[in-house]
């Protein structure tokens, strides 16, 4: 009944002696066949073999499979497509949910899925392994916010487990602790009489006796342990008693219990501020269908909550067994100078056909909030995070932001404030600062509610009513920008492709580390530009030391600003990595990296990279950087090393059109856009009164204001104008039913894998394992603690 690596057999003993034996006796013949897949060609499979093994669990009628693999590609859609078929025939599939830990963002499918237990592993003292992947989902973003995710924990350091010869061998990893659940769950199904079990038992209400039994941690938050460590006698006395029913998980969203609830603990709510979205699971055991009979209501405890306001986005359509409630939460104006908290609940009613009954199964979900309120702050610690703008992986091949970086050459853990920044989020809130997220685009925020527009490592383009809007949000509203780019090197990107012997065609990276044109057309009005330099090295300012990774250098920037330049070198003509370089006799070379600049009433600073504030693969952090320029950019404080004389540019930087970085014409871009051949309005992340339109109405002003040492600039038409008369599209929720994924077009092939290289670049394609199609599905575990280089 279950898939288990022959390296946990020992488990399936234990469970035998623990009268398992009915549930555990189909396992041996796909058992073999699940180890035969995982372990062959290196531990790289095909998408059809997992095809072929799922549906010959369909085929025998198991009744629990566990998966300990799993990949980053969540659009694979044939493979998800598929463990939703097989959890739509009440099979319950476990599956763990990665080793990329400690890293967030890192959630690996199947174990994301809202209809499979994802599990994360502890060791013996009750601590996140560092190895187990943390949430949040990526699905939703950049448009939503991603669910909880893993669902439960258990233990997954130095297991004992047998070797396939003889002997014992310690075992560790998220692989260890998926079998564990699966275990439990076995037990849990060979207590309930058979008789009953077609009633009661089915991957929801498997899933609700696991997570309201289990036992919450101390220090870890939701998106490290989900409900916590799997406790299997609270669960079974779940099941006991159980009848189906509707849930939410989780079912509280408290931000005064901290750190669980992270991050929203960690950042109350206030007036005037983009919606706090949280993302909940709705758990059907029910049906395998259901639906929400009418909207979610939200019921405050006292008067003080008619202060909240809250918008849902949620699946009307609840298939299989799972579907999503989304909370936008908003405090209304009244409450600009209220203290204190709101408290209450959030009920939602779902309904499934009957089964056996003559009328529908019905259920009332509770979710409860008590959520911390503060008066709004000033402008100047108010922070907007451009979320909008980034691409990940998948769809498309959007490469790392460090080409040093050899084995996760991918950037996919979601560019997010609360995955891959996180460590930066609490720096900012550390700091003072409240930082707030836009998934929409720049016309669809209220610049003078801000200090600073905080746009880092981004890949799209940008619409031309956000360009302009930008323009005067600077120049005549006093908003504060700062830009952390990355690489972006068109001869550099040609040499890391590589040909897909699975789809017989060439790959390539759609982008650099960022869309630096896109950037420069964005920067322009204000006379900046990066460049196509790749540079390399370890620098400091007033003390602080700091690495340079891969970035790129300024270009253009007027005269009077203030310009800091650092001997690095450039691996852009040669394609190849600083450790290349060093033994090449190359000389180091003066490169501009940092420029700040008074712009009207605003204040711009611009950087060449975001690799010290990533968490993902920093060397050094420059968090202490990012807090100067914000206290410049937001309240014109000035640091005096930052702003010293023999720093200020009497003199233009200036480079012709020719000599700046150029997009890639043989890439069709719009696949992977929320720009290109879209039509511009503001999603539910964005402010409620604007939903669906195309931003705030705000006229440009100073048109034709001339910039300190650059010439006059005249972008055409007001920001209200619209290009042809299409009209807009009606907005989708975050997260979108299961039936109907509304998800960018998938082209080409799934994974990166080892295939046949282009001769130039070698050095590079060395570390592209993946390939999409030729789906790797990875094994979470290794002997020793050690794991795979992924």
């Amino acid at each position: 009944m279950t898939i288990l690596d022959m390296g946990h057999l020992l488990l399936v003993l234990l469970l035998v002696e623990m009268q398992s034996v009915s549930v555990l006796l189909q396992i041996q013949r796909f058992m073999l066949f699940a180890c035969l897949l995982m372990h062959s060609l290196l531990q790289v499979s095909y998408t059809s073999w997992f095809l072929d093994a799922f549906n010959y669990a369909i085929a025998t009628n198991m009744d629990v499979l566990n998966l300990s693999i799993g990949g980053p590609d969540y659009l694979d859609l044939p493979f998800v497509e598929k463990v939703w078929e097989i959890t739509a025939n009440n099979i319950i599939m476990v599956s763990a949910i990665g080793n990329d830990g400690p890293l967030y963002g890192t959630l690996n499918n199947p174990a994301d899925q809202s209809d499979v237990i994802g599990v994360g592993g502890i060791d013996y003292s009750d601590h996140i392994a560092s190895f187990s992947s943390r949430g949040m989902s990526t699905w939703e973003i950049p448009h939503g916010y991603g669910r909880v995710k893993p669902d439960v924990v258990a233990y997954g350091r130095e297991i004992m487990g047998s070797k396939i010869s003889t002997g014992c061998k310690s075992l560790s990893g998220t692989s260890v602790a998926s079998p564990v659940v699966a275990g439990v769950v076995c037990l849990l199904v060979s207590v309930i009489p058979e008789s009953s079990r077609q009633d009661i038992l089915n991957p929801a209400s498997m899933k609700q006796a696991l997570v309201e039994g289990a036992a919450k941690l101390s220090g870890p938050n939701m998106y490290e342990q989900g409900a916590g460590r799997v406790d299997l006698l609270e669960s079974f006395e779940i099941l006991k008693n159980y009848q189906p029913r509707a849930s939410i998980f989780p079912g509280v969203l408290d931000y005064t219990d901290c750190p669980y609830s992270w991050p929203f603990c960690r950042q109350p709510l206030y007036a005037g501020a983009m919606p706090v979205i949280f993302n909940a699971t709705i758990l059907n055991g029910m049906g395998v269908i259901g639906y929400v009979e009418s909207p979610p209501m939200w019921h405050p405890s006292n008067d003080e909550g008619n202060l909240l306001s809250i918008h849902f986005t949620f699946s009307e359509v609840i298939w299989p067994w799972t579907g999503y409630l989304a909370l936008h939460m908003q405090i209304k104006e009244e409450g600009s100078q209220f203290s204190g908290e709101i408290e209450g609940n959030v009920t939602l009613q779902v309904y499934s056909p009957p089964q056996g009954e003559k009328s529908p199964r019905i259920s009332t979900c509770v979710l409860h909030l008590k959520l911390k309120v503060v008066p709004t702050p000033p402008r100047s610690k108010r922070i907007l995070w451009d979320q909008f703008h980034s691409i990940k992986y998948p769809p498309g091949y959007i490469p790392r932001d460090s080409l040093d970086v050899r084995n996760d050459i991918l950037d996919w853990h979601g560019d997010h404030l609360h995955t891959n920044f996180h460590i930066m989020f609490n720096m900012l809130r550390d700091a003072g600062y409240h930082v707030e997220t836009l998934g929409s685009p720049l016309t669809c925020f209220d610049a003078s509610q801000y200090g600073t527009l905080l746009m880092v490592d981004l890949e799209d383009e940008y619409f031309e009513e956000e360009i302009e809007k930008l323009r005067d949000d600077v120049m005549n509203t006093g908003l504060g920008l700062a830009v952390f780019a990355e690489w972006y090197n068109v001869d550099t990107m040609v040499k890391m492709r590589f040909f897909d012997d699975n789809t017989r065609s060439w790959w390539t990276p759609v982008t650099g580390g960022a869309n630096v044109p896109a950037l420069n057309d964005l920067l322009g009005p204000f006379g900046i530009a990066f460049g196509d330099k790749i540079l390399n090295g370890d620098f400091s300012i007033d003390g602080e030391q700091s690495r340079y990774a891969s970035g790129t250098d300024i270009a253009r920037f007027p005269a009077g600003g203030f310009v800091h330049s650092f001997p690095f070198l450039d691996s852009s003509e040669s394609g190849a990595t600083q450790n290349v370089l060093l033994t090449s006799g190359m000389t180091k070379a003066d490169s501009p990296i940092l420029g700040l600049l008074d712009v009207g009433e605003g204040r711009i600073a611009v950087y060449g990279d975001s690799n010290c504030l990533d968490s993902s693969h920093m060397v050094t952090n420059c968090y202490w950087l990012l807090r100067k320029i914000l206290d410049y950019t937001s309240g014109n404080i000035r640091d005096s090393v930052l702003f010293a004389d023999s720093v200020k540019k009497d003199a233009a930087l200036y480079v012709e059109d020719h000599q700046l970085p150029s997009r890639r014409t043989d890439v069709n871009f719009s696949t992977y856009s929320a720009v290109v051949g879209k039509e511009l309005v503001c999603r539910s992340d964005s402010r409620y009164e604007i939903w669906g339109t195309k931003g705030y109405n705000l006229q440009v002003r100073g048109r034709n204001r001339r910039l300190p040492g650059y010439p006059v600039f005249d972008l055409g038409r007001g920001l209200n104008s619209t290009v042809g008369n299409s009209n807009l599209r009606r907005l989708k929720p975050p997260v979108k039913n299961k039936s109907e994924l509304d998800m960018p077009v998938l082209v080409a092939s799934h994974w990166l894998v080892p295939a046949v290289v282009a001769v130039t670049g070698l050095l590079l394609l060395l570390s592209f394992w993946r390939i999409r199609q030729k789906r790797r599905r990875r094994r979470k575990g290794s002997g020793s603690g050690r794991f795979p280089n992924l």
